[in-house]
């Protein structure tokens, strides 16, 4: 590359070349830094690298373990001083095949006969990325930002970290404790954390794990979020004594107990702006809703925290659960339905209409399964329509594997207006009755097309069934969590 007068890049200065490498995404400085030793040497500046947001492939089909070097490379770089971290760990990624013909949901090729041991270097894969991270940053006292999640929920599912196998991955789990002990490292040695969030990284956070971090990341702290299915609770209620900044928080809604409330409501605490709470309805059995919050602690909870928002995912809950949780003085924004076996009934979502009329913006209503219900046993009160009748503030509505008739669809479309920025509604879903008004030219999906573009002001269509559905759910809702508390 040569400049004005013959004068080639390599006579630019330095500061000029950062400059000019700022506008480079995380990969491509990556590659940048193999053009030769200075580009290398600028490229590594500090001011480059303050966040980072990779997604790292698993080792089912090499590619995850072609990235492991590269990994190490650009951490071992910048590990020491990048400010903000924020890595998706995806063992599996790029090994499943479509379950049943219906892409969205995945299974493994169990027919495989090297199945078992793609399974296990995928989980080996996984392990040394997670050690490799953690080392490079147990020294960094500027990490301001770590959040880390692993796609493993479909290596749970289908029993390949039960126990046995697991042995056969980590004899003696020793990588999981020297994870375990890097990561309660990295606590300690941390000056100045606001973020931190772990969502399912296989054993990585402990119950003891927050009593290792620092006072004054203890003290700087503003977002907690702590997942893993795990029993007993990764938050336990005393450690929050310390958190007393906190503003975001996500966790189990099991974990989210009363002692937990009535900490978080003592006037020493901060106001707490944003709460997501997970209710996984497979581990309910093991980790009961008896001891979560009452509707005085949630009263209570919302005297000290006045503009306190919560978001819900609800995964296989049965309606029986939901409505024993859902309490009234519970400030819901944002509630999210996904199922393969349980169906959400009427009462629960006209339970949701009437409590939080005032404060709903999100509702989606999703279901995997054969079968489309119709929650409308009485067409002039279709619960769909009433709940985008009452919740004056709905800004997104989300509806699949439920019946949805045409009719109560334009109803929607011109209840909220322009208003309801997202309506998604999967063609599959979408029914027509024998009402003369879609009949009036010759194709009724047309002439539903037409009035819910009118009812909205803008162009709309149905959602394809494959773009609709979520394959990892978990997934779903950590992505939501992060921007949910961001916008706080």
């Amino acid at each position: 590359m040569a400049l004005v007068g013959g004068v080639g890049a390599s006579a630019l200065p330095s500061e000029l070349i950062v400059h000019i490498f700022s506008f480079l995404s995380a990969r491509d400085k990556l590659r940048a830094s193999a053009v030769c030793s200075r580009w290398r040497e600028c490229l590594f500046y500090p001011a480059l690298w303050t966040e980072l947001k990779l997604r790292v492939g698993g080792g089912t089909n090499g590619s995850g373990s072609d990235e492991t070097p590269k990994l190490e490379f650009l951490m071992r770089k910048i590990g020491s001083f990048v400010r903000e971290l924020q890595l998706e760990f995806a063992p599996v990624e790029g090994y499943l095949t479509p379950l049943h013909g219906v892409e969205g949901r995945m299974e493994p090729a169990e027919s495989d006969p090297q199945f078992p041991d793609r399974w296990k270097d995928a989980m080996n894969t996984y392990l040394d990325q997670v050690l490799c991270v953690l080392n490079s940053i147990r020294n960094n006292r500027n990490l301001q930002k770590l959040s880390l999640y692993g796609d493993t929920c479909i290596l749970q599912d289908e029993g390949i970290l039960d126990s046995a196998h697991f042995h056969q991955v980590d004899q003696g789990n020793k990588k999981i404790k020297e994870i375990q002990m890097l990561f309660e490292e990295v606590l300690a040695n941390s000056r100045r954390v606001k973020w931190l969030s772990s969502a399912f990284m296989l054993g990585m956070v402990t119950p003891s794990s927050l009593a290792a971090m620092s006072n004054p990341s203890a003290t700087s702290l503003e977002h907690l979020s702590l997942l893993d299915n795990q029993v007993p609770t990764l938050v336990p209620a005393i450690e929050l004594e310390r958190l007393l900044n906190l503003r975001s928080l996500a966790l189990d809604f099991s974990d989210f107990t009363s002692d937990m409330c009535r900490l978080l409501s003592r006037s020493d605490h901060i106001p707490l702006h944003r709460l997501s709470l997970l209710i996984n309805g497979t581990v309910l059995s093991s980790k009961p809703l008896d001891g979560t919050a009452s509707e005085e602690d949630w009263k209570a909870l919302v005297r000290h925290s006045g503009n306190l928002r919560v978001y819900i995912m609800a995964l296989d809950v049965r309606s029986q659960d939901l409505l024993t949780v859902l309490k009234p003085s519970l400030p819901l924004e944002r509630i999210h339905f996904d199922s393969y076996s349980t169906c959400t009934s009427v009462a629960t979502v006209d339970l949701i209409s009437l409590q939080y009329h005032k404060t709903l913006t999100h509702f989606i209503l999703m279901r995997d399964d054969a079968g489309f219900p119709d929650l409308s046993d009485n067409r002039n009160e279709d619960p769909l329509v009433l709940l985008a009748w009452r919740c004056i503030h709905l800004s997104v509505l989300v509806i699949h594997g439920y019946t949805v008739w045409a009719h109560n669809l334009v109803a929607i479309s011109r209840l909220r207006g322009s208003n309801l920025r997202v309506l998604a509604v999967s063609e599959e879903s979408i029914d027509f009755d024998p009402d003369p008004v879609f009949y009036l030219e010759e194709d009724p999906v047309h002439n539903l097309i037409k009035e819910v573009s009118l009812g909205l002001g803008r162009v709309w269509h149905p959602m394809m069934d494959t773009s609709i559905v979520l394959s990892e759910p978990f997934q779903h809702f950590y992505r939501e969590m992060q921007s949910f508390s961001e916008g706080m």
